[in-house]
This record gives C-alpha cells, sequence and structure tokens, in this order.
C-alpha cells in the first residue's frame, strides 16, 4: 500500500502561478514544482521549515519566468538544492529573452539545472516513480509529470480548468499543443487530478468532456 502523497499548493499573488510542494507521509524531503515570483519562494522555505522536511530538488514542468522567478531565492536559501529541468528549454534558463522576463522590463535569468528531462524520462518524485510526458506547445519543451499510483497529473501551463495555455509566445504551436494534450493528457484515466500551473485543480475527465478547446474538430 502506498504512501499518503501531499501536495501544498503556493500561488503568487502577480500572476496567480502556482508553485507545488509534494511530500510522502513520513518523508524528510519534499519536491518543489516551478517556484515563481515573491512571496513564493519565502513561503516554501516557511513551509518546509514548520513541515520538517528539506528540500529534495527545484522541478520545472516549463521555463517561462513566472514559473522559474523563485529558482535562485531559493537556491540561495537552500544550498545544494538541484534543479531539475526541461532539456529543451535549457537556454531559456539564462535568457531574460527566451524566458520573457524581458518583456517585463526584467532580467531573470538562473544557471544551468544539475538535471535535464526529456520526454518519456521517469523521475523518482516524492520517493515514487513518475512518467515524463511531452506538452510543449505552450513553451518550446514544455513537461508533465504524471503519477498513476498517486493518479496526478503536475501539466504546467499545458491544459486548465476550462482552458489551455496560451500559444503567441516565441517558440509556441497551438498544433502542437493540441496535439500534446489529446494524445499524452486526455488518454489518462479520468479520475486523474490536473494540477496545473495556474487556476484550480481539475481531471481528465472533466477537461475530456467539458473543455471547449480540446473538443473534437476543435482548433485555434
Amino acid at each position: 500500500m502506498s504512501q499518503r502523497l501531499h501536495i501544498r499548493t503556493i500561488t503568487d499573488p502577480a500572476f496567480a502561478e502556482n508553485c507545488y510542494v509534494l511530500w510522502l507521509d513520513g518523508a524528510s524531503q519534499a519536491w518543489i514544482v516551478d517556484p515563481g515570483f515573491p512571496p513564493t519562494p519565502q513561503e516554501v522555505e516557511s513551509l518546509l521549515d514548520q513541515a520538517g522536511l528539506t528540500a529534495a530538488a527545484i522541478v520545472l514542468t516549463h521555463c517561462h519566468v513566472d514559473h522559474i522567478a523563485g529558482v535562485d531565492p531559493l537556491r540561495a536559501a537552500l544550498p545544494g538544492v538541484p534543479l531539475i529541468a526541461p532539456r529543451a528549454e535549457a537556454d531559456m534558463l539564462e535568457s531574460p529573452m527566451g524566458n520573457l522576463s524581458a518583456a517585463l522590463g526584467a532580467s531573470i535569468s538562473t544557471a544551468p539545472a544539475e538535471q535535464w528531462l526529456a520526454p518519456g524520462d521517469r523521475l523518482t518524485m516524492a520517493g515514487e516513480d513518475w512518467r515524463v510526458l511531452d506538452v510543449s506547445g505552450h513553451s518550446p519543451g514544455g513537461l508533465a509529470f504524471y503519477s498513476a499510483l498517486h493518479e496526478v497529473v503536475i501539466s504546467g501551463d499545458a491544459l486548465f480548468a476550462g482552458s489551455v495555455g496560451r500559444t503567441d509566445f516565441p517558440g509556441s504551436s497551438s498544433t502542437r499543443l493540441l496535439r500534446n494534450i489529446r494524445e499524452h493528457l486526455l488518454t489518462l484515466p479520468d479520475e486523474t487530478t490536473v494540477l496545473s500551473g495556474h487556476g484550480p485543480p481539475t481531471t481528465i475527465g472533466r477537461e475530456r468532456k467539458s473543455n471547449p478547446f480540446v473538443q473534437p474538430g476543435a482548433t485555434w
């Protein structure tokens, strides 16, 4: 019988971006997924301290600024914590133009990841095996992380409750995003909980039935 998976959501007020902190019952380490703008890093630190946890790694679904803004503050506060990121977006970590921070009048960048991921990889996260799925299209190399054991997928900015990710950014493709959603997310079991980069959780079954952007014949 599997241990209970705890998932805590921390949402930054500027972009309403969801950072997820995951850990198992009895575990001493937690995984931090997509840490955004302040106060997200400070809230992550507080959560780890209160729960008596250390950070196993920071994991990124993709490398747009609202999902990486908290990486450097957490690297400074948690020395030695490794960063795990999509290999196809390696250049975006160090490029304000690529990660879109330059468009906000900022200049956010971070050092290369310690580990790179690609579709088809397996990631041991929160002590369990997660599949790495291709959900690129919103960003050039976006990834989702799926746990069949815990019936949950962290979808980044690919699939939202009632919507999908924007495709008007450099490197975006509506055709690729729709194909990847249909082939890699909507093929998951109906009861799978979807934890998105923005907005509330949903389920694969709900989105398959009611999300107007993914219905048969939909194009955008």
